[in-house]
């Protein structure tokens, strides 16, 4: 059997969840219920949203994390806690930053109902430069890379276009089907 490649399991940009750069959370968070309703039921359920600049290319994406990060703004004053956040901080740490910064002071849902003043550009993660692969590598290379960089997924290139995006949850699927391929 031929490994596969990065074309083979990508999801194209045209099927994927996508909202433009100037979106609110709220249409942001309707957008990507409404593909939930209708997703393919042989795929996994989206759980992200890539968005789009005025001319249609891919300049960020906006996860669960994002979603949830986003409602409360004071963790701008923090700065970068995505790489500090897996240093193993203790509980009592983390409860002092959210007493210090004044985090998740207001009710959670007082939170939600500023969703569609929060726009998408504000608080969407935008890929660095380990976070794409090129649609003709092989799974391996971006196995990889996923497992070094900690990405749930990676933008897939087109020479220098955005074509798609690979997800952990298909690679991890079909790693499973070669692996019960196998005989024991």
């Amino acid at each position: 059997m031929s490994e596969p490649k990065v074309k083979d399991l990508m999801i194209p940009i045209s099927e994927y969840v996508t909202v433009p750069v100037d979106a609110s959370l709220f249409d942001a968070v309707a957008t990507l219920r409404q593909a939930r309703q209708s997703f393919d039921q042989d795929k996994d359920n989206p759980r992200a949203i890539l968005v789009l600049d005025k001319v249609g290319a891919v300049t960020g994406k906006l996860s669960q994390w994002d979603i949830i990060r986003g409602l409360e703004p004071k963790y701008n004053e923090i700065g970068h806690i995505q790489g500090i956040s897996q240093l193993g901080f203790t509980s009592d740490f983390i409860r002092s930053q959210v007493k210090k910064y004044g985090l998740w002071e207001h009710p959670l849902g007082d939170l939600c109902k500023k969703a569609a003043r929060i726009k998408v550009k504000d608080i969407m993660y935008k890929p660095g430069q380990g976070e794409y692969v090129i649609e003709d590598a092989g799974i391996d290379e971006a196995v990889h890379q996923m497992i070094v960089g900690h990405h749930q997924s990676l933008l897939v290139l087109r020479g220098k276009e955005i074509v798609g995006i690979l997800r952990l949850s298909d690679v991890c699927r079909v790693v499973c089907d070669m692996i019960m391929a196998c005989p024991a």
